[in-house]
Parts: C-alpha cells; sequence; structure tokens
C-alpha cells in the first residue's frame, strides 16, 4: 500500500480502538460529553428505544426485526439543535418546526446514522422534521 501524502504539518491520528460501553468509573459529565454538538442547521436526535417483547405478551421479538425497526423508524427524539437551526426567517416564517425535547416524525432512514455504546442517533437537517408528535407509542412505520 502506498503511503498517503498530507501537507505539511498535518499527521494522521493514532488508530481508534472503539468502545462497546462507556468507562464504568468515568464521571457522568464525561461520559455526556461523548454526544456531538449539531452544527449549522442540524438536529441531534436518539432513536427511541422500543420493548424487545410484543405488548401484553412475553414472547420476544427477533434480533431481526428489532434490529429492522431501529434502522427503519419514523420516530426520534430531538436532544440538541445546532446554532443555526430554524435561523432563516424566509425559509421558516413561523418559527422552529421543533425543539430539543420533542418527539417528531422523519422520512424512514433519514439523516446522518451513527452509534454511541450500541445507541442509535440520527443527524438531521432542519427542514427534515415532518411533524411533532406528542405521543409516538402509537405510531408504526408502514410494512412494520
Amino acid at each position: 500500500m502506498s503511503e498517503l501524502l498530507l501537507p505539511p504539518g498535518i499527521s494522521l491520528p493514532e488508530p481508534i480502538q472503539p468502545k462497546d460501553e462507556p468507562d464504568v468509573d468515568a464521571p457522568a459529565d464525561d461520559k455526556a460529553s461523548q454526544l456531538p454538538e449539531p452544527t449549522g442547521w442540524k438536529l441531534l436526535c436518539i432513536v427511541p428505544e422500543v420493548s424487545d417483547t410484543y405488548e401484553n405478551s412475553t414472547i420476544v421479538k427477533a434480533d431481526s426485526y428489532m434490529k429492522l425497526e431501529e434502522h427503519a423508524t419514523t420516530v426520534l427524539f430531538v436532544l440538541k439543535v445546532g446554532p443555526d437551526a430554524y435561523k432563516d426567517t424566509a425559509k421558516f416564517p413561523t418559527g422552529p418546526w421543533c425543539k430539543a425535547g420533542d418527539f417528531v416524525l422523519v422520512r424512514t432512514y433519514s439523516g446522518t446514522r451513527f452509534k454511541i455504546y450500541g445507541k442509535e442517533f440520527r443527524l438531521l437537517n432542519d427542514d427534515q422534521i415532518d411533524a411533532v408528535v406528542q405521543d409516538p407509542r402509537g405510531i408504526t412505520r408502514v410494512g412494520g
């Protein structure tokens, strides 16, 4: 493999070793700082946890079903709003479409998907929010 040519003064970081969970002795502030700060007009959302059993049952849902539901979910929970989100008054004349703490409805597979310690998060543009949802428990995607 050939050597990568980098600009003067720039070097690659050491290889990153992913972790499955935070250090147990780390302070809560350190663990919370692992969440990215959305930049620009982005929103940081988390995929809400869904029960791994069927309602009023002890039957466990298959791992493949749970993974599909996580990937294809249309309901997210807004954790953080970027500094420029909803600032364009021409595009958002009535103000923000949502805020941190809201459940929102988005298109299936929307946003930049990533996991932190096994939990799925999404970064979405401010205009990718389709609706604010008061109670997400009754909402399922079609085909799911």
